[in-house]
């Protein structure tokens, strides 16, 4: 085999059409255009996304900084420094904190934040902690138990 056989196959290539180079070429004239109008001039007809004139789709829709989370787990929040008025060694629950007064509704399963200061040691069974929570409690020197949030 040599470089000159290395050809394309017959029928494989096909020669481009001129158009608009008059009407026996087969596309003279307007080529294939059609009359007048904004589609028939030179260059790019229109932009991407453009309606005519009409506000375009992505202009009507509303801007949304992001999408809603669908299931949101909904959870009864508290800081550890609303504990410290708790005496040593109590068992803290969303039961006992609500007949103590410090938690009013039952927003769900409690959650245990870490803003505020804790001097007194407290076993805390609660649904889920954050970082900042947890190590307070545990310097202190209570326990963090998490009892499972049941999935709503």
């Amino acid at each position: 085999m040599r470089l000159n056989d290395a050809v394309p196959q017959k029928g494989s290539k096909k020669r481009r059409r001129r158009v608009g180079r008059g009407i026996s070429a087969g596309q003279g004239a307007s080529a294939g255009l059609g009359m007048r109008g904004q589609k028939s001039r030179s260059g790019r007809s229109t932009r991407p996304g453009f309606e005519g004139g009409q506000m375009p789709l992505y202009r009507r829709l509303p801007k949304l900084k992001h999408f809603p989370i669908i299931n949101r787990r909904q959870y009864t929040t508290i800081n550890v420094g609303k504990l410290a008025s708790l005496p040593a060694n109590t068992e803290v629950t969303l039961a006992s904190l609500m007949e103590a007064g410090i938690v009013t509704t039952n927003d769900g399963p409690l959650k245990m934040l870490g803003d505020g200061e804790l001097n007194v040691a407290l076993n805390v069974k609660a649904a889920a902690f954050t970082t900042g929570a947890r190590n307070k409690i545990e310097a202190a020197g209570g326990s963090c138990e998490s009892a499972n949030a049941p999935s709503s």
